[in-house]
């Protein structure tokens, strides 16, 4: 199997693909969305999204990153796919997912699922404009409002000439409440002769199994679980391998939190309050100790006082 980490708009930037992938357990990351309007970006808007582009595309630890496009408008989205092609991206991830209503009302993500047929000329004017060498991948819901249309959506991407499919169980107006609907993704599998990747309410390796089992897909896409669980993907592996894994411990979730965020000074200094805060809401799904770390950082703002708090609190545990 493999394991993918989802693109999480304002989350899973450069430096959580770095880090996540330096624990380890993932195959491919894929970037925050580059929203394409009616013009041409110039490549440092693709090298502010993929800085590893300049690694080969890949992450530190050697995982490839998809550039992931976002856009409603068939003819841009095939000459910014031709732009960002020159970078050499490992591939081209197309966003039909994304369930923001800002996205939404600028004829992005999730709203074209309404529109099928939109749907496919979109990712046929990608293909047609990358080499094919290069591959195109797509990531959509079940659905808009419901899920009567998952199976010519998926239809009409295949037909496109995308390479692998990515589907979110649920539609967008289900958004993230639990729970996904992982069998209706198997009327997907079981008529495409393409890779297909399950996505949604995977927080643990029985979930993982037990989607796998009713979609009918070998490989799986982690997002919020990946950050409440940093080494989720390792465990997975484990599990799917029938190996024993011993999850990481609070102490050192700590450790990794504070390379993080120092990495992220670097990049980021006026965000690291903020990214640490972010970090602790995921946090405390798994580890109930980020409670008291969050109650102590939460009004926070200066990265010197986060820093000082979280050496404080170090020294505690």
């Amino acid at each position: 199997m493999r394991i993918i980490l989802a693109p999480m708009e304002g989350v899973v930037d450069y430096e959580m693909r770095d880090l996540l992938t330096r624990i380890g357990g993932y195959d491919r990351c894929v970037t925050e969305f580059v929203r394409v309007t009616e013009q041409i970006l110039p490549n440092r808007v693709y090298y502010r999204f993929s800085p590893e582009l300049k690694n080969g595309g890949m992450t530190p630890a050697g995982v490839p990153v998809y550039l992931q496009l976002l856009g409603g408008d068939a003819k841009y989205m095939g000459l910014n796919a031709a732009r960002a092609q020159r970078l050499n991206p490992p591939g081209i991830d197309i966003n039909f997912g994304c369930p923001s209503k800002t996205v939404n009302k600028s004829d992005g993500g999730s709203v074209l699922l309404k529109e099928p047929e939109r749907v496919g000329a979109i990712v046929a004017a990608v293909r047609d404009a990358v080499d094919p060498s290069i591959p195109v991948t797509a990531k959509i819901r079940l659905g808009f409002s419901h899920k009567d249309f998952v199976a010519e959506l998926a239809g009409r991407i295949v037909a496109a000439g995308a390479n692998e499919l990515c589907i979110h169980a649920r539609t967008k107006v289900e958004g993230y409440k639990p729970p996904a609907y992982w069998s209706a993704v198997k009327q997907v599998t079981d008529s495409v002769d393409i890779p297909v990747i399950i996505n949604g309410e995977i927080w643990n390796t029985e979930q993982a199994r037990q989607a796998q089992k009713e979609s009918g897909c070998t490989d799986v896409m982690l997002g919020r679980s990946a950050l409440t669980c940093p080494d989720l993907a390792l465990s997975i592996k484990a599990d799917q391998q029938g190996e024993a894994y011993t999850m990481m411990t609070w102490p050192e979730v700590m450790e990794m939190l504070l390379v993080y965020l120092q990495n992220s000074e670097n990049r980021h200094p006026r965000f690291v309050g903020n990214r640490s805060k972010q970090w602790l809401v995921f946090l405390q799904k798994r580890y109930p100790e980020a409670s008291d770390l969050f109650q102590r950082v939460k009004r926070m703002k200066d990265a010197k006082e986060v820093f000082a708090e979280i050496d404080a609190y170090m020294k505690t545990i």
